[in-house]
């Protein structure tokens, strides 16, 4: 480290976590070195925001799974209209409503309707949807219906109750980019809503948060979805009544390590 740059006491934790800490400084300053790369960070992470959608190829990775899909969009017409009002970004657009509308009815009405939305980082829709939906079409049990996989852009989370209830289905999952971190502009949302409608609220959800390979890998985000799923059926609700108790409990720190300690 260079002699001008005084260290920090918690350097040494800094290979357990992403975030910035024991960065030094230079007089009362960030060392150059921090200061650049919060700046590439930001710059990452707005990106996300505003990096256009590649909504053909999701389709098509999903379809590659040999899953029928639907394209819809929101009631917000471009990515400023979808920053600066998110109520449209809840609704879809009259052509979307038009479509499901016109949808052959299913013999039997659907128990899962699956929707990937673009949301607030397009990066992570792009990136780990098709493997989420992948995933958890091999972890779930057998006997589950599905609908065509709706494939949104400029959508919010609540869009997923429209749709849901428009196919008739009994469960919706909305798997959506997260807003980007300082640390993971790619991080996708997974939200779960038992008999999805208009106006249900986020305390009737589940969410499984920071889907991606640096935080929680696909395969488990799939296997705690999977588990929701299976339960949410069981019990016919999801929200704040349906706790994720697919993985026992972490074991409370041991404060006295040494590291904690100063020892």
């Amino acid at each position: 480290m260079n002699d001008a740059v005084t260290p920090e006491p918690w350097q040494a934790l800094r290979r357990h976590t992403p975030a910035r800490i024991g960065l030094g400084r230079a007089g009362v300053s960030l060392p150059t070195a921090a200061h650049l790369d919060f700046q590439r960070a930001h710059a990452e992470a707005r990106d996300a925001v505003h990096r256009p959608f590649n909504a053909d190829a999701v389709e098509a990775g999903i379809t590659a799974l040999g899953l029928p899909t639907l394209r819809l969009h929101s009631a917000a017409p471009d990515r400023a209209s979808y920053l600066k009002r998110p109520d449209l970004g809840r609704r879809l657009d009259a052509a979307s409503c038009t479509l499901l509308r016109e949808l052959p009815a299913p013999e039997q009405p659907p128990d899962l309707a699956l929707v990937v939305a673009d949301g607030l980082s397009t990066l992570a829709a792009e990136r780990h949807a098709a493997a989420l939906v992948a995933a958890l079409r091999a972890t779930l049990r057998r006997g589950w219906r599905f609908a065509p996989v709706a494939v949104v852009e400029q959508a919010r989370v609540a869009i997923g109750d429209e749709i849901g209830h428009a196919l008739g289905a009994r469960l919706v999952v909305v798997a959506i980019g997260e807003r980007p971190g300082l640390s993971s502009p790619d991080s996708l949302g997974l939200y779960l809503t038992w008999a999805p409608r208009p106006g249900r609220s986020d305390a009737e959800r589940n969410c499984i948060s920071n889907v991606r390979p640096e935080g929680l890998p696909v395969e488990a985000a799939a296997s705690r979805l999977a588990w929701l799923l299976d339960e949410a059926r069981r019990r016919r609700l999801t929200g704040v009544e349906l706790k994720d108790e697919s993985e026992p409990p972490v074991p409370p720190l041991d404060l006295s390590a040494s590291f904690l300690l100063g020892g």
